[in-house]
């Protein structure tokens, strides 16, 4: 007998079936969770108790009404009535045994749900100013953007992948004029490098580029560049706006090219570096054609239509304060230049027309404040900004030896992403990465990362992969075969345990979807590892038991098929062969250790 509904999803209709007789039941929803003891069953339920308020009624005499209507089902042994009135249902082993065999016929569809379903979701990731090579904070939010719309799309979601290029504003200039002051030195010219300039060893290479294709067109007189502008130790910043004016004035048309030089370098080596690591984009949106398509005046007139613009010494304010601000927000600067808010306003504004149902942001954390900006804006400009959801991620320090790494890409002293990845390598970076939840703190710890032992759990997770694969070259026979076996043979606690934890997977990616916490993910994977390391401690597979052999092998089929399926979710590979070297036994993880080095004795 084999269903095609998870024994949570059966559950469910059957109690939807026995609390209809309450005329309050449609609108509360059955609630099943997993007890944490063992002997409490393996599913609680608290419909009663819901149902019991409502109807002003005692909570235990409303859980035998609904026992007593509850219809008979042949995967249940038994339920009883717990405490204050929950339900604790006790499956039957079949219930589980049903789920290998689920599982394998689902394929790769295994865990998917209608959650998403016709809905459609734009994700804004990453959106680094392209004004220097990624760096190992960048890489958190890649993973976690990259992980997240996996997920999403795993739920039934239809996912679209953002990155917003920031090439309009005042960063990119000072990266033009970094890069411009380094090419002028190349013609033995003494021009001071202002220390809040950007220093990396990146802006000589793009001044060395330009200098070997184009030699000295683009040389101007050293006096010339640095003349009427602030001086640097008072007004370092004003300073920098005085050197970037100056080389739009003497470079006129050709600070265009040196502009645009720098930004598709730095452009083109992030693009490259997401893509090696895994982190692939449907659509990289220029800043700069919300000025050029005049999507900010469009969005800026629509503020004012609605009465939220005004004007005061020379530019034109956004009424923030009106909707939870802490004051006002300029718009439109007295030199007539759109401030970053404008064109952020018209972005989010560009992608509600879109036609995306929901959009959410991946921010830096201390992004906090902005929030309400924007969605004050969305709402003031009559969008529904509740179609707006902002996640935020903290900054990730990376330690080796135990030292912090400084990243400041302005100083030039900073550990890429690309650094990292070699390293530790693209499935330690993106693992680690979404370890804790976004929100959360990060230390990524390098020589954990890199270690090969049961403590680093990217490893712990592929090697269960891997020895799965190692028992199934061993059997030598077609996946094919493991889908119509008897599964009452799979009756050992470690198998059942094993099951259960497989049944969990389509709920943990529905939670995860929901909480935006793919977090969750890396978590369940860990706890299917070590449920499959148990069963590999206590079970033969290759047995002179044909029927055993078939059925222990359809349930390490379905893991591998699980394990595979939540490793690409993560962007993390599942190899096929690890070395018994790669890892070493931590005395925590002493029973499954034991498997770990002796792969002989289990096939």
């Amino acid at each position: 007998m084999l269903r095609s509904d998870s024994p949570k999803a059966h559950l469910t209709a059957l109690f939807q079936h026995a609390a209809s007789q309450f005329a309050l039941a449609e609108h509360i929803s059955i609630e099943l969770e997993r007890p944490k003891q063992a002997s409490h069953g393996d599913f609680a339920c608290n419909i009663a108790m819901q149902l019991a308020k409502a109807l002003k009624r005692n909570p235990r005499e409303v859980a035998q009404l609904i026992l007593a209507s509850l219809p008979v089902s042949d995967l249940v042994e038994k339920t009883e009535i717990a405490g204050p009135g929950f339900i604790n249902i006790f499956l039957k082993p079949v219930a589980w045994q049903n789920v290998a065999l689920q599982t394998l016929q689902a394929g790769e569809e295994y865990g998917r749900s209608g959650l998403g379903q016709g809905k459609k979701v734009q994700i804004e990731f990453v959106s680094a100013n392209p004004t220097g090579p990624l760096h190992v904070g960048h890489g958190r939010g890649a993973a976690f953007g990259a992980s997240l719309a996996n997920v999403l799309a795993h739920a039934g979601y239809q996912v679209h992948r953002e990155y917003y290029v920031n090439d309009a504003g005042r960063q990119m200039d000072i990266l033009a004029l970094s890069t411009w002051l380094r090419y002028l030195s190349l013609g033995n010219q003494f021009v001071p490098f202002p220390a809040n300039a950007y220093q990396g060893d990146y802006v000589s290479a793009m001044a060395d580029s330009i200098f070997a294709l184009h030699g000295d067109r683009y040389m101007r007189p050293a006096a010339e560049v640095i003349a009427d502008v602030a001086d640097a130790t008072s007004d370092p910043e004003g300073h920098l706006d005085g050197l970037i004016a100056n080389a739009k004035r003497l470079l006129g048309a050709d600070y265009a090219y040196v502009h645009g030089h720098a930004l598709e370098e730095q452009l083109g080596d992030g693009r490259n570096d997401l893509t090696e690591f895994g982190v692939i984009f449907d659509t990289w949106f220029s800043e700069r054609t919300l000025h050029e398509s005049g999507m900010i005046d469009k969005a800026v007139k629509q503020l004012q239509q609605h009465d939220h613009i005004y004007e005061q010494n020379g530019a034109l304010w956004f009424r923030s304060t009106a909707f939870g601000d802490e004051k006002d927000r300029v718009v439109l600067r007295e030199n007539g230049i759109y401030t970053y808010f404008a064109a952020d306003i018209a972005y989010h504004l560009n992608k509600f027309e879109r036609g995306f149902d929901r959009v959410i942001d991946v921010w830096g954390a201390d992004h906090h404040g902005y929030i309400s900006r924007v969605k004050g804006a969305l709402t003031a400009a009559g969008a529904d900004a509740d179609r707006l959801t902002v996640a935020l991620v903290q900054f990730a320090v990376l330690y080796r030896n135990g030292v912090k790494a400084s990243m400041s890409t302005r100083s030039g002293q900073y550990v890429t992403l690309r650094d990292l990845r070699a390293e530790v390598g693209n499935d330690a970076a993106r693992f680690f990465y979404v370890l804790r939840k976004s929100d959360q703190h990060l230390d990524f710890d390098l020589d954990l990362a890199k270690s090969q032992s049961n403590d680093n759990p990217v490893y712990y997770i592929q090697y269960a992969h891997a020895r799965i694969c190692s028992v199934l070259s061993a059997w030598g026979g077609s996946e094919k075969d493991l889908i119509d076996v008897d599964i009452a043979r799979l009756d050992q606690p470690q198998e059942l345990a094993l099951l259960r934890r497989i049944a969990e997977f389509t709920d943990t990616v529905d939670a995860a979807a929901r909480d935006l916490a793919p977090h969750s993910i890396a978590y369940y994977l860990k706890d299917l590892a070590a449920e499959l390391h148990g069963v590999y401690a206590t079970c033969q597979f290759l047995v002179d038991d044909e029927a055993l052999k078939l059925a222990r092998l359809s349930l390490i089929a379905a893991t591998r098929l699980v394990l595979r399926t939540g490793l690409a979710l993560l962007g993390v590979s599942a190899p096929e062969k690890m070395t018994r070297e790669e890892v070493q036994p931590s005395p925590e993880n002493a029973q499954a250790a034991t498997s770990l080095t002796n792969d002989e004795s289990r096939v």
